[in-house]
Formats: C-alpha cells, sequence, structure tokens
C-alpha cells in the first residue's frame, strides 16, 4: 500500500506540472484562448490521483501491523498469491458470451439494427454463464 501511495503522490505531481504547462501553452499558442476540455480532464486527473493517493495514506495507518506483501522487502511472490474463487476449468460460456459481445459491436460499425438480432444470443451466453454451476456438468 506504502508503494501504491507514492506511485499515486509522483502521479499528482506529474499531473499538477502537465496541467500548468498545458493550460499556458494552449492560453499561449491558440487564438481563442484556453482549451477547456484537456484543461478540464488534467485537472480532473490531478484530483482524482490525488484522492487515491490520500485516501490509502489515511489507510495505511491500520495496516502498520500487518505489512502487505508488496511493502515487505522479504516478502516472496507467492506470498500475495491469495484464492480467487472457483472456475470451471473447461467452461465454454466465458468463450461464447465474448464473442457474442464482439459480434455486437462489430455489428454496430454497420449501424444499430444488426445489434438487435445478436440480443437473444448474449441473454443466452450471459445466463449460460452465471448458471453454470447448477445444471449440466459443473451442476452441483
Amino acid at each position: 500500500m506504502k508503494t501504491t501511495k507514492n506511485i499515486l503522490w509522483s502521479l499528482t505531481v506529474f499531473y499538477a506540472i502537465v496541467t500548468i504547462a498545458y493550460v499556458w501553452w494552449t492560453s499561449v499558442s491558440g487564438e481563442r484562448g484556453i482549451e477547456w476540455v484537456g484543461s478540464v480532464a488534467f485537472a480532473l486527473m490531478f484530483a482524482f490521483s490525488a484522492f487515491i493517493a490520500w485516501y490509502l495514506g489515511l489507510e495505511e495507518k491500520p495496516f502498520k501491523v500487518k505489512l502487505l506483501p508488496e511493502d515487505r522487502l522479504d516478502a516472496e511472490i507467492a506470498d500475495a498469491d491469495e484464492e480467487l474463487g472457483h472456475f470451471a476449468p473447461q467452461s465454454l460460456w466465458p468463450i461464447l458470451l465474448a464473442l457474442v459481445i464482439g459480434l455486437i459491436f462489430l455489428s454496430i460499425a454497420f449501424g444499430w439494427w444488426p445489434a438487435f438480432f445478436f440480443a437473444p444470443f448474449l441473454i443466452i451466453a450471459l445466463g449460460g454463464w452465471v448458471y453454470e454451476f447448477y445444471r449440466g456438468r459443473y451442476g452441483h
């Protein structure tokens, strides 16, 4: 957490410098004055990285008792390896869902109407992935 906090504070300083430089550069070089879309975007990146860094600094104090593996110098890679859950090893539902979503986005390139033809397949693939542990090979 300490490492992440330090990286985010570094990004905050970087975004502050970039924001000031961008506002100055667009006000000097453009005939219309400051370019507001980019200025607001850089200012928000500065603010959001500062918020997250401040929050991590605030939450770091309760973790002084239990250091995270990435904050210890003697930590091994396996120390950060935690259980993520259980997954069906040979499930085809995630692949089918990705295929249908890809076809939907590809069909939007031709127009909105072809995407509606893939909507039932999206519902079937999403339902199959959600309910794969209740029926079939992995049912319990």
